[in-house]
């Protein structure tokens, strides 16, 4: 493999410095400090209306024009499955093998925490939703340039989602395909990544509703049957769960860590990991929720924040707990997905190793398609030339899942996060400035919810903002 491809190269030495600098100085304290800001001035929406988020979840559309939609469970199956991948099993893994179990810890504050931020950013996506043939389009890009009134930081946010998920995310899915599939078959990661491009490429030259249709489907199974599995280990080890509580927490805020210099790192790790799995705050849910039909901006954003509770409370404590309870040597074994498998392997035979490889297929090609319509989205809203779209296709779908075959996962997953402290800071800085029209939204939701109507929401209770949908 050549230098540029490999863990020591120079692209991933120029990368890596430049993630240390931002997640330790910069970009933590922002993430935090906002979540924390969306929590109290919502009065903790994502803690006090979790029972609402079930209860929508089952609501159809009551669209009956003769036009197609996509409904509030499809854009959500489209969002988890961008979730539920390899954040779960392999970022889950490598934030416990480099910053110790404190990190499961701090995934679970910035889930705990992020639901908000998720819910501010998915209400004002629906908000400033627009038509789009026959469905609905919007995002970041899209609620910048209308709430903001700020045309070239929409277009940056524009680029930086379509590099970051369409290109950069892809390639990190398929390498830990490609290396799972090494593992547990001996499989080619160059066969391999061949391979999943050309499937790849069949669903997304469908479009978003055959996007929606796979995940919908798809979805579901990958999580039950994964989460089917880590309860039977779970059970196996049920005299154990304190002690790995007891771990976590000690390994957090414990004085081993902190006499030893760690306490950064498990920090840092325990964030960076958490955020590329639930994508709270991130900007990239926001473009699938507001595809979804739905009579109120406030339904799919609290639908969106229980997608962050999904992913990381129950997905990623699932593969945590496996590979706590397996004993494995977490810094002296393998790490990503093979730490996974090893932990796997160790609880129930090799089958493990084979499962695992499955499951990461089915987690991380969802998310391979599901990443290429936030960039798809954004595309649209940059430029409507045909030939731009096909070639962005093609480099989503195709060069970038062969890149991640032949790359190192040091080099994929620097290049990613990198990548994704840009975007996020973006973002965070356009709905801290917007989350005014996300609390009135709310308050209005919840008014009528207490007068025992169904909220609606029309476009003349906000006539200072230019809104295209909302009769």
């Amino acid at each position: 493999m050549s230098d540029i491809f490999a863990a020591d190269g120079w692209l991933n030495r120029v990368v890596t410095a430049s993630n240390d600098f931002l997640w330790t100085y910069v970009l933590i304290a922002v993430l935090i400090g906002c979540s924390l800001y969306f929590t109290l001035r919502s009065r903790g929406v994502q803690f006090r209306m979790i029972g609402e988020m079930f209860r929508l979840l089952g609501e159809s559309t009551n669209k009956h024009d003769g036009k197609k939609h996509v409904s509030s469970f499809q854009a959500f199956a489209v969002s988890v499955a961008t979730r539920v991948g390899t954040g779960n099993l392999a970022g889950v893994a490598t934030a416990i093998a480099i910053g110790g179990p404190g990190a499961v810890f701090w995934m679970w504050i910035i889930a705990l925490l992020g639901s908000a931020s998720a819910f501010i950013e998915s209400t004002l996506a629906q908000l400033f939703k627009k038509r789009h043939k026959d469905s609905f389009i919007g995002g970041p890009a899209f609620y910048i340039l209308k709430g903001l009134k700020q045309p070239w930081l929409a277009a940056l946010f524009a680029v930086l989602i379509s590099v970051t998920f369409g290109l950069s995310y892809n390639s990190i899915q398929s390498n830990t395909i490609c290396s799972a599939m090494n593992v547990a078959f001996g499989f080619d990661p160059i066969i391999v990544g061949i391979v999943l491009a050309g499937i790849s490429l069949v669903v997304i030259f469908g479009g978003i509703h055959r996007i929606a249709r796979v995940s919908s489907i798809l979805v579901p199974l990958m999580a039950l049957g994964y989460l089917l599995l880590a309860l039977f280990v779970i059970f196996r080890h049920l005299d154990l769960i304190p002690q790995v509580f007891t771990l976590i927490f000690q390994d957090a805020f414990g004085i081993r860590p902190i006499a030893g210099g760690g306490i950064a790192a498990t920090l840092m790790n325990g964030i960076k990991r958490g955020l590329f799995s639930n994508e709270a705050g991130e900007g990239s849910a926001p473009n699938v929720a507001a595809t979804a039909s739905t009579s109120h901006p406030v339904k799919q954003g609290l639908i969106q924040a229980l997608g962050v509770f999904t992913d990381t409370l129950v997905v990623c404590s699932c593969t945590a707990f496996i590979i706590l309870f397996s004993g494995v040597d977490i810094q002296g074994g393998p790490g990503g997905i093979a730490l996974t498998q090893s932990a796997l392997e160790a609880e129930i035979g090799h089958f493990g190793t084979v499962f695992i490889a499955v499951a990461i297929l089915l987690f991380a090609y969802s998310s391979i398609i599901g990443n290429y319509y936030y960039g798809e989205a954004n595309i649209h809203f940059l430029t409507r030339k045909k030939w731009v779209m096909s070639l962005y296709r093609f480099l989503s779908g195709g060069v970038m899942v062969i890149f991640g075959a032949l790359a190192s996962l040091d080099l994929v997953w620097s290049i990613g996060d990198l990548c994704m402290a840009l975007l996020t800071a973006c973002n965070l800085y356009a709905i801290v400035r917007l989350s005014k029209y996300a609390f009135r939204l709310l308050n209005d939701y919840c008014a009528q919810k207490k007068a025992g109507r169904n909220p609606v929401f029309h476009r003349s209770s906000m006539p200072e903002l230019d809104l295209d949908c909302w009769e």
